[in-house]
């Protein structure tokens, strides 16, 4: 900025264009893995707190778990057994975090701070009734539970029935179709991944943009003014932020009938707390309130650590070809079930 006077006043111009959100700069790229579980594990009762010695013992068994898993496999190793589960990553692609995550000096057990135990609420009798239909239309349609009952065999199995997965393009789940990241990883809330765990927060006087490394997600932050009406629904929600001295508050509401938090619904509502550490880091809070789906509302905390790494786009279709592939294989089943 340049100065075309000496006197005071010209000073106060120069302190008055100082962006109001200097005290809360959040602007970075953070790395948001942890082997912290979002549930606590029961064996740990109320305790929110792990000993420095329980994070080590947790930080050894899995880089030990990591590095035996990505040795390299015998490219002369036989085929799995028929029928039997097999995963479709080995530890080599995936990056959860190196350890458990620290608040104020200490290593939690869980992620989820409210309730005491650590663990989502029971789900309200609506609320359960929902998912199990969820999870039933999920055996049914997208996962043939018994493929050896079907007429062919299991090849195409889909064609028993009136409509199958494959019948066309937005059947398919939508982190397949690269739509939205899977496991509310854009949240919100935000949860931390198996890896892509990178995320860049870049900042303005009146927006505030966070590039979710998983399946490229972008969520806008609009600081200031009213939600928008209640029929603009989004999958990642309407999210507008205050600062409250260097905290910026978010609330989000606004989703669509199947927000990415697993569960939830559309009268699903997010609070969240993101404040820039001394460190670098980044203190991130959430409390979730959907009282048509969870008994109580629930809530927890954890830290982002600042990461001086890029974020790479994610190839989700391998070069836009995975999806089309499905599909033409889909067809192939078919056309090779009609022939039998």
């Amino acid at each position: 900025m340049k100065l075309f006077c000496k006197q005071a006043w010209c000073v106060m111009l120069v302190a008055a264009a100082l962006p109001v959100w200097a005290a809360g700069d959040l602007s970075g790229t953070f790395d948001v893995g942890t082997l912290t579980p979002l549930q606590r594990p029961e064996a740990f009762g109320d305790n929110l707190f792990l000993t420095p010695e329980q994070a080590e013992t947790m930080r050894a068994r899995i880089a030990g778990m990591l590095a035996a898993d990505s040795a390299p496999s015998d490219p002369d190793r036989a085929a799995p057994p028929k029928g039997e589960l097999t995963n479709g990553y080995n530890f080599f692609w995936v990056d959860p975090g190196s350890t458990a995550t620290e608040v104020d000096g200490r290593f939690r057990t869980s992620i989820i701070t409210t309730p005491q135990n650590g663990r989502i609420p029971p789900m309200t009798p609506g609320g359960a009734r929902r998912l199990a239909g969820m999870l039933e239309r999920w055996q049914i349609v997208w996962r043939n539970p018994d493929p050896t009952t079907s007429k062919d065999g299991g090849s195409a199995w889909w064609l028993d029935g009136e409509t199958g997965p494959y019948d066309h393009l937005e059947q398919r789940p939508l982190a397949e179709r690269c739509i939205l990241g899977s496991r509310s990883t854009a949240g919100p809330p935000m949860l931390p991944n198996f890896y892509n765990n990178h995320k860049r927060i870049v900042q303005t006087a009146d927006h505030v943009m966070i590039l979710t490394e998983m399946n490229h997600d972008a969520r806008i932050i609009r600081i200031g003014g009213a939600p928008r009406a209640a029929d603009f629904q989004t999958w990642l929600g309407d999210s507008v932020g205050r600062w409250e001295g260097d905290t910026l508050v978010v609330e989000t509401g606004n989703f669509k009938s199947t927000p990415a938090l697993s569960g939830a619904d559309e009268h699903l509502r997010v609070v969240e707390r993101f404040r820039r550490l001394d460190d670098g880091n980044l203190h991130y809070a959430f409390e979730v309130i959907n009282p048509t789906v969870w008994s109580a509302t629930w809530g927890g905390e954890y830290t982002w650590r600042a990461a001086t790494g890029k974020v790479y786009e994610v190839a989700c279709h391998e070069g836009n070809y995975a999806l089309g592939n499905i599909m033409r294989g889909a067809r192939l089943l078919e056309t090779q079930a009609g022939a039998r």
